[in-house]
C-alpha cells in the first residue's frame, strides 16, 4: 500500500473509473433536494494487532460508528485488515471503513482508539519495555492529536495507566479528553467471577476494580452490591461467616485472568474488545455512564503527589470524562489505592516527560 493511500469506496467500477452509481440509480423528477445530515461519527483504530481487530470488529457489529478508520505501520496487513472487513459488508450494519498508514485518513475523528504498542522481549525489563512504548507514543499521539483536535483519546496499549499520562502530555489535550481503557475489563472479569458464585446474571452485580490495571489493583469489597444488596454488610446482618482470604483469592484470579488467557491461547482480544466497544458506546451516545477507567487521579481519595493516571469509577459522555464518582471506600481500600498511585507515579518518574 502506498504511504498515503486509502480504500474507502468501491463503486468506481466502470472503465477510466466511471461512477457507475448514476447508471444505476435515476433521479425522482421534482423532489426536494435531501436535507443536511447530521455530522457521521467516526472512530480511528490504532493498531491492526489481535485487540485492535477485535475492537474494531465489534465496533461495526454494534453499529456505533459510520466510518471507521485503520492505521498501523505494517501496510500489507492494514491493507489486508481492511479489505477483510470490507468483503463482510452485506452482512453488517452500512459503516465506511478506511485505512492507510498516513494518520490524515484520522482527520475528523470522535474518537481515536490506540492498541499499539511494542512487546516485551525475552528477559526484557518493564522499564525498558514502557521507554520503547514511548517513544512510539512520540510517532503516535501527535498526529492524532493534529488530524482530530477536537476528538477523544481512548488508550488501551500497556502498560495503560502510564502510556495514558504520556498520551496526555504528549496530545495538549484537556484532561477530560484523554482516558485509558483501565479496569474497565478486571472489572467485568470481577462481577462474572462473583455473578458465578452466587448464580446470578453479571449484569446484576455491580462491583469495581480501581488503581493500576495491574498486580497493585485493588478490589473495592465494600462497596459490592448484587440487585441493590450490599453483600459485605448483608452477610453481617445474617451472622454468615466469610474469609477476607476468599476474597483475596477472588481478587487475585481477576489479576492472574489476563495471564492464564495468554498462556492459553497466546493474546486477549475478543473481552477487551467488548470492554472498549462499550466505553465507545457511553462516550459517543453520551449514555453518561459510569465505568472504571483510567483518569487524572490526582485529589481523588487522597492521591497525591503528581499528575497520576489510574482507574477511578468514572461518569463518561459526549466530552469524555465528566466526573469521578464518590464512591465509598474503607480506609484500607483507600489506603490500597493510594499505595497503587505510588507504583504508578514511580514508573512515570523515569520517563522523563
Amino acid at each position: 500500500m502506498e504511504k498515503n493511500a486509502s480504500t474507502s469506496s468501491l463503486n468506481d467500477l466502470g472503465p477510466s473509473g466511471l461512477d457507475l452509481t448514476s447508471a444505476f440509480f435515476k433521479p425522482i423528477h421534482n423532489s426536494d433536494p435531501p436535507l443536511p445530515s447530521n455530522r457521521c461519527t467516526k472512530i480511528s483504530v490504532v493498531g491492526v494487532g489481535n485487540v485492535g481487530m477485535a475492537i474494531a470488529q465489534t465496533i461495526l457489529t454494534q453499529d456505533l460508528a459510520d466510518e471507521i478508520a485503520l492505521v498501523d505501520a505494517k501496510p500489507d496487513k492494514l491493507r489486508g485488515e481492511m479489505l477483510d472487513l470490507q468483503h463482510a459488508a452485506a452482512f453488517l450494519p452500512r459503516t465506511k471503513i478506511t485505512a492507510s498508514v498516513d494518520y490524515d485518513v484520522t482527520a475528523g475523528s470522535d474518537l481515536c482508539i490506540v492498541t499499539a504498542g511494542a512487546r516485551q522481549n525475552p528477559g526484557e525489563s518493564r522499564l525498558n519495555l514502557l521507554q520503547r512504548n514511548v517513544a512510539l507514543f512520540r510517532h503516535i499521539i501527535p498526529p492524532l492529536a493534529k488530524a482530530s483536535p477536537d476528538s477523544i483519546l481512548l488508550i488501551v496499549s500497556n502498560p495503560v495507566d502510564v502510556l495514558t499520562y504520556v498520551a496526555w502530555k504528549l496530545s495538549g489535550f484537556p484532561v477530560n479528553r484523554v482516558l485509558g481503557s483501565g479496569t474497565n475489563l478486571d472489572s467485568s472479569r470481577f462481577r462474572f467471577l462473583i455473578a458465578d458464585h452466587l448464580d446470578v446474571n453479571a449484569q446484576d452485580v455491580q462491583a469495581f476494580i480501581v488503581g493500576e490495571h495491574g498486580d497493585s489493583s485493588v478490589a473495592l469489597w465494600s462497596s459490592i452490591s448484587v440487585g441493590g444488596i450490599p453483600v459485605l454488610s448483608f452477610l453481617e446482618k445474617q451472622q454468615i461467616a466469610y474469609e477476607k482470604q476468599t476474597l483475596e483469592d477472588i481478587h487475585q484470579t481477576v489479576v492472574g485472568s489476563a495471564y492464564e488467557v495468554i498462556g492459553l491461547k497466546g493474546y486477549t482480544s475478543w473481552a477487551i474488545g467488548y470492554s472498549v466497544a462499550n466505553l465507545a458506546r457511553t462516550i459517543l451516545r453520551d449514555q453518561r455512564k459510569i465505568h472504571p477507567v483510567t483518569v487524572l487521579a490526582r485529589g481523588f481519595y487522597g492521591v497525591e503527589g503528581g499528575d497520576v493516571f489510574l482507574s477511578l469509577p468514572a461518569l463518561l459522555g459526549r466530552n469524555g470524562v465528566v466526573a469521578v464518582t464518590n464512591v465509598h471506600m474503607t480506609d484500607e481500600e483507600a489506603e490500597k489505592l493510594q499505595k497503587s498511585a505510588k507504583t504508578i507515579l514511580e514508573m512515570q518518574s523515569q520517563l522523563g516527560l
